[in-house]
């Protein structure tokens, strides 16, 4: 008989399986989906068997035996291992690293996929000692003994509720060989089983629009179907996702629910715990691995009814799925552009939807253009909520020309009259300025020396309250110099960051408390949402933040926003820069007036009469959308064409071009309706001590850019000056720069 073979994926940058023979030790049927063991070089590595065969391509002598089988049942379904794979051949990425980037760190490592517990049993021994009374002078010891025998064994947890002080006790017993330990799996129930779910607190009525679109995705439960729902900031989009969420649970299946930031995720939960009692899953990168692990167990032991999670939960193993809500469709917290495996998780909760045959709803108050276009072609149906809930209004939006108007670090005279008006009438001020630290550079007024950064093509940032000069880029830091240290005169801090207006805010208004929420604010867990409660409590009256104060929040008494420096993204190389910039300022506009009070936005600019900003401000972010989608249109930019990126870094310049300008030669003749852009440096082309560079592979239909990307990249893989670079390929990039 012949003996079969197993396909092993490892997590290497490898794009093939490896071949190897059953293990030696007899085991049951292997299944796809499994993880193993396996000798790989000099070492062993853990891999995922995806097929077996009944020869290699190896001769006999070679194939070398997976050394363990570690898991009862498979960790990815059929149905996982179909969406990896699909994942793999469209960004055109190793399987391996494909299916380790939907696992956990510690199932990458070997850990056991179900929950295990520690379960005390006696020993034959011990039955003879309890037989004969013993042990006759330690009565705790007896009783733990003669318990143990009566429930025929006992996990911990069970001990800890019904023996007090047992611990010590079960170690001597062991000691004397009368109890044993052993680890038994903790999933109770059968496989894909859910707890029963009830719903914890009514919502509120849904209006007439909420109630028809919860109306039409609930018609869709069942099949597949892709919904937006775009509704403007404050208008109950997460009430219609809860709504939804009820109808799944009530049907007795799943639900995933994909957000961008991990600081939404505590306010999103709560109101998914205040609404529903529920086994959850929370799935984020600022959890431990371990606690990740725990999370990720509950999940595929089919106790957790609801998984909630940043990027990477698009993998989540939900048992029982009915629905996927991707929350915040358009941002960009979605999309994995550095590291390994590049991925967009809203565009995998698609398809991961369409081949799981139930509905998927985008919502976002700025839907991307690509997300637009599908609705307009048919391949996506939208749900429009136009009216914010309760009785608020829209706030008022206008811009302040910096011009003509005198300014006070960073704060205009009419913004300033603004904060004192609306502080005055009790509400509260939201400041955003997308740029944190106390000011962007450190200059010399005698030389001009600007304080560089030696490893970047970028300036060092100041961070006062630190005493430090930090790169933005690559981490970087140095002391403040309180000199040039060129020439020796005086240095001083030169523009606005989030910590100087934070400051300045303090001084003009000493009797108003302000908060400020940045990456340097919040460093440590939890530091998000104190501040969020200082904020919701009324305690802090101005709140400054950069982009993690944008969306999802919801102050009610902020009746003020005020943007700074609004001009970052009128004027880039990157052709999604302006949709970025209006998403921002809707969305920040967004967090004003969502109470009964009247909410009020204004806008800073040096550029009052540019078409982007009067256009927002004349048609809403819906006329602007339309003018970019006929811009893009014209200049075949998508979502009218498909792009794909080769970027890679060099430890010089000349290193980085050349393995691009090669990689280009080799598409002579055969791009067949594909262009090639570049090779050109990156816009910050030093960074890190590295040369950065791109190429852009662009074409107005996708099969053929793949098609080209299929033949085309096992030639580069090949060049020589590969070899001098790291480089990878970015599929759909979301930045081009």
């Amino acid at each position: 008989m012949t003996e079969r073979v197993f396909r092993v994926a490892l997590d290497v940058p490898l794009a093939r399986l490896f071949d190897y023979r059953a293990p030696e030790k007899p085991h049951a049927e292997l299944q796809a989906g499994v993880r193993v063991r396996v000798p790989f070089g000099r070492q062993r590595q853990v891999g995922i068997v995806l097929e077996a065969a009944a020869s290699s391509e190896l001769p006999p002598e070679r194939l070398r035996s997976i050394a363990e089988v570690l898991d009862e049942r498979p960790v990815l379904t059929p149905s996982a291992i179909e969406l990896l794979r699909w994942a793999a051949d469209y960004y055109h990425h190793p399987i391996g690293e494909v299916l380790a980037a939907a696992l956990p760190k510690p199932l990458r490592l070997g850990a056991a996929a179900d929950a295990r517990q520690r379960r005390w049993v006696a020993t034959p021994a011990g039955q003879e000692a309890s037989a004969r009374g013993e042990p006759r002078r330690a009565p705790k010891q007896r009783r733990l003994l003669a318990y143990l025998l009566e429930q025929g064994g006992a996990t911990e947890d069970v001990l800890t509720a019904q023996v007090s002080g047992w611990r010590q006790t079960a170690r001597l017993l062991a000691g004397r060989g009368w109890l044993t330990c052993t680890e038994i799996s903790a999933v109770t129930g059968q496989e894909g089983s859910c707890p029963s779910a009830r719903v914890r607190a009514q919502g509120p009525t849904l209006r007439d629009e909420q109630r028809a679109a919860v109306d039409l995705v609930t018609a869709a439960l069942g099949h597949f179907g892709a919904f937006l729902l775009h509704g403007v900031t404050g208008s109950g989009k997460t009430e219609v996702y809860l709504r939804l969420v009820e109808r799944v649970l009530e049907q007795g299946r799943s639900a995933l629910v994909l957000i961008p930031e991990i600081g939404l995720t505590p306010q999103l939960l709560g109101r998914f715990r205040d609404r529903f009692h529920v086994p959850m899953a929370v799935l984020h990168s600022a959890l431990t691995d371990h606690e990740r692990l725990l999370a990720w167990r509950e999940a595929f032991a089919g106790r957790a009814r609801l998984v909630l999670g940043t990027r990477s939960a698009v993998f989540a193993p939900v048992a029982d799925l009915g629905i996927i809500i991707v929350d915040e469709e358009h941002d960009a917290s979605f999309k994995q552009h550095d590291g390994g495996f590049r991925y967009s998780a809203r565009d995998l909760a698609v398809v991961r939807a369409q081949r799981a045959d139930v509905p998927v709803l985008l919502g976002s108050a700025t839907p991307a253009l690509e997300t637009l276009h599908n609705v307009a072609t048919g391949r996506y149906t939208r749900l429009t909520l136009q009216h914010r809930a309760g009785d608020a209004q829209p706030p008022s939006i206008g811009l302040v020309d910096l011009r003509t108007n005198a300014m006070h670090a960073g704060l205009s005279t009419p913004t300033i009259q603004a904060i004192e008006r609306h502080l005055k009438d009790g509400g509260q001020v939201l400041v955003y300025l997308n740029r944190r630290g106390y000011a962007p550079t450190l200059l010399c007024t005698a030389c001009g020396w600007m304080a560089p950064c030696n490893d970047c093509d970028a300036r060092l940032t100041v961070h006062l309250s630190a005493q430090q000069l930090r790169c933005h880029h690559c981490g970087a830091a140095a002391k403040l110099p309180p000199r040039c240290p060129q020439c020796g005169f005086k240095v001083k801090p030169v523009g606005q960051g989030t910590e100087q207006i934070e400051e300045t805010l303090a001084q003009l208004f000493p009797a108003v408390s302000v908060a400020r929420l940045d990456r340097d604010a919040a460093r440590r867990r939890g530091d998000v949402e104190k501040v969020v409660q200082r904020v919701s409590s009324g305690e802090a009256r101005i709140l400054v933040g950069t982009q993690m104060i944008t969306k999802g929040h919801d102050f009610p008494n902020m009746t003020l926003v005020v943007v700074l420096n609004a001009d970052q993204g009128l004027f880039s190389a990157d052709f999604r820069a302006p949709e970025r910039l209006a998403q921002t300022l809707i969305q920040v506009a967004g967090r004003a007036g969502r109470g009964t009070r009247p909410g009020e936005v204004l806008i800073q600019t040096d550029f009052p009469a540019n078409p982007l900003l009067r256009s927002l401000l004349a048609h809403g972010y819906d006329g602007f959308a339309q003018a970019a989608l006929a811009e893009r249109a014209e200049a075949c930019w998508p979502p009218f064409s498909r792009l794909a990126a080769v970027r890679d870094s060099a430890l010089n310049a000349q290193a980085a071009l050349e393995f691009l300008t090669d990689a280009a030669k080799l598409a002579t003749g055969v791009a067949a309706d594909v262009r090639l852009l570049g090779p050109v440096p990156a816009v910050v082309a030093k960074r890190a001590g590295r040369y950065h560079a791109q190429l852009l592979i662009e074409s107005v239909d996708r099969s053929r850019l793949h098609h080209f990307l299929d033949a085309w990249l096992p030639q580069v893989q090949g060049l020589p000056s590969a070899r001098k670079v790291r480089w990878a390929l970015d599929v759909d990039p979301i930045e081009v720069f």
